[in-house]
């Protein structure tokens, strides 16, 4: 079980604390949805983006787990929900500023992973051969 750490918001996280916060925070916000809806978002504001034209944009990703990272995303601050009264309703997203100074680094990740992803593909694979000959 963790415990929830109450009172006062701390000016600065430290993430060798392991109460610190910045542990859930980094959970959240370094999956690969986070990342694409972030992506996403900033590339259309200031304007907004309904739920099914982010489920188009982010290929591979399920209505439960866009609608669980957007509620994360809305939460944290780092996006806005408006749900139009209509039927069905209509639920549009926008990228806060917050949201916005999240995208650098995101897209710094994003293009490293790329640049180096046959690498560590390359790395990973002589990993599986090498445990496999020495179970031989």
């Amino acid at each position: 079980m963790t415990t929830r750490r109450t009172g006062p918001p701390i000016a600065r996280g430290d993430l060798f604390d392991p109460d610190c916060p910045t542990r859930r925070l980094l959970d959240r916000i370094g999956t690969k949805w986070t990342s694409m809806a972030i992506k996403v978002l900033s590339e259309a504001a200031p304007e907004e983006v309904r739920f099914a034209e982010l489920q188009r944009r982010m290929p591979g990703v399920s209505q439960k787990m866009l609608s669980a990272t957007l509620r994360n995303l809305t939460l944290d601050g780092l996006v806005t929900r408006r749900v139009e009264p209509t039927v069905p309703p209509r639920v549009h997203y926008r990228i806060t500023a917050l949201g916005l100074s999240l995208e650098v680094p995101l897209a710094a990740l994003r293009s490293w992973a790329e640049e180096h992803m046959a690498e560590i593909d390359t790395h990973r694979h002589r990993h599986a051969e090498q445990n496999a000959t020495d179970q031989d």
